[in-house]
């Protein structure tokens, strides 16, 4: 038993791990929280086998859509930057090297809300923090011994890319400097990787005579291997300062296998929530998938459209295509009034989704202002193709950037 009251537990437990998870604090606001919700051996076995169910039907729907006309292409939002990336068949077998799907625990069951399949974080609060909180407070871990798949992922997919004919010599790890998360999300991969790569912040990288470089020590370096917490729909916007279009010329350089990128470009049609309309609207026309698929489909998918089909018959979320962090999200009332509905400015000029809406469960925990209440989101890791660590956030029913870490485990004894 920790003495001391909930900050002075909390400082603890979060002062002895910010050598590596430093954002239990963001923007003044507490993140972290400082208690356990505990869960059943049978609800961590069911969401891995979800997990893993799911990420085979994500890569066989992706195969298909590699393999289609480019309007299927335009229709799933991707950028034509992008068309000839995409395309690349690096592993056919998995939708992404690392993944997480959200999940929500429903009057219906377990229910996958999306899939962060390009950029995924809260790889550290799954894969290091929750442990050490699990030990803190004396549960037991539910992602036990799991970090140890990403040095054999890491490794598959730069052999693989060797295999293919890349050059792999110069690994790259980058992310935005200023940013505390992304910068330590990704320092941590980089150090479970097991590669012999560096991190170079993406203000850092340059294109020049047809490659990518890295700025090093007053030096340039060729880039062969580039681990990016960079979105590719970001990527494809950007500009030098005079105008020349450096992010696609980065696409080109991916496309004519000048590049190898981590996660693969595969993985920027995992990303669109508008696959989740595809992969619902397969399911019901049947054909595509088998009877397993089309069960598993049924019973962790909700119904998801490109067009609205809720209005007037039941309650729906609008989400845009690539947002992120509950950007732009709203839930509507069957009738269309707006019960909760995202504030920030960011991402409402995307395409959206319609998503059958499904009440999340709600749960209390101590926080540094008191006793809050709020809903659960479940993340769960897909590393190269696996099933690998969960993490819980508590928020509101848009779970967005102020949702808190919640670390979950086993009760012992």
């Amino acid at each position: 038993m920790h003495k001391g009251n909930y900050s002075e537990v909390r400082e603890q437990l979060y002062g002895s791990i910010r050598e590596v998870f430093s954002w239990d604090w963001i923007d003044g606001n507490e993140y972290g929280l400082a208690e356990i919700h505990y869960i059943t051996p049978e609800f961590r076995q069911e969401i891995a086998y979800a997990t893993e169910e799911l990420g085979k039907i994500y890569a066989k729907t992706v195969v298909m859509v590699q393999q289609s006309p480019d309007n299927l292409l335009e229709m799933l939002g991707l950028t034509q930057a992008a068309f000839s990336a995409v395309r690349l068949p690096i592993i056919p077998e998995i939708p992404t090297l690392i993944g997480r799907f959200d999940f929500a625990v429903t009057p219906w069951g377990i229910k996958m809300l999306e899939f962060n399949a390009d950029t995924p974080t809260s790889v550290v609060e799954a894969f290091y923090a929750n442990g050490k909180a699990c030990d803190f407070f004396g549960a037991g871990d539910p992602n036990q011994g799991l970090e140890h798949e990403f040095s054999s992922a890491f490794q598959k997919i730069v052999n693989r890319y060797h295999e293919l004919g890349y050059e792999t010599n110069n690994i790259i790890f980058s992310a935005l400097d200023w940013h505390e998360e992304d910068k330590g999300t990704v320092q941590y991969l980089l150090k479970m990787s097991g590669l012999l790569g560096e991190f170079v912040p993406l203000e850092n990288l340059r294109v020049h005579n047809d490659e990518l470089y890295a700025l090093i020590e007053g030096g340039t370096r060729k880039v062969d291997v580039w681990y990016r917490l960079h979105a590719l729909e970001k990527l494809a916007e950007e500009k030098d300062e005079d105008g020349y279009p450096t992010g696609e010329h980065v696409l080109d350089l991916i496309a004519r296998r000048k590049l190898a990128i981590i996660n693969p470009p595969a993985a920027f049609i995992a990303q669109t929530k508008a696959l989740q309309a595809l992969i619902w609207g397969l399911y019901e026309t049947k054909g595509f998938f088998t009877e397993h698929e089309r069960g598993i489909i049924e019973r962790y998918m909700l119904p998801t459209y490109l067009e609205n089909p809720f209005l007037g018959q039941e309650a729906f979320v609008a989400k845009p295509i690539y947002g992120r962090e509950g950007g732009a999200v709203s839930i509507f009332h069957a009738d269309g009034s707006v019960i909760e509905k995202d504030k920030d400015e960011f991402y409402w000029e995307q395409p959206m989704i319609y998503q059958k809406f499904a009440e999340m469960e709600e749960v209390e925990s101590m926080t540094v202002t008191g006793l809050y209440k709020g809903r659960l989101l479940w993340g769960s890791f897909l590393i190269d193709g696996k099933a690998g660590a969960i993490s819980a956030r508590i928020g509101e029913r848009i779970t967005g950037n102020l949702s808190c870490f919640l670390p979950s485990g086993y009760k012992v004894g």
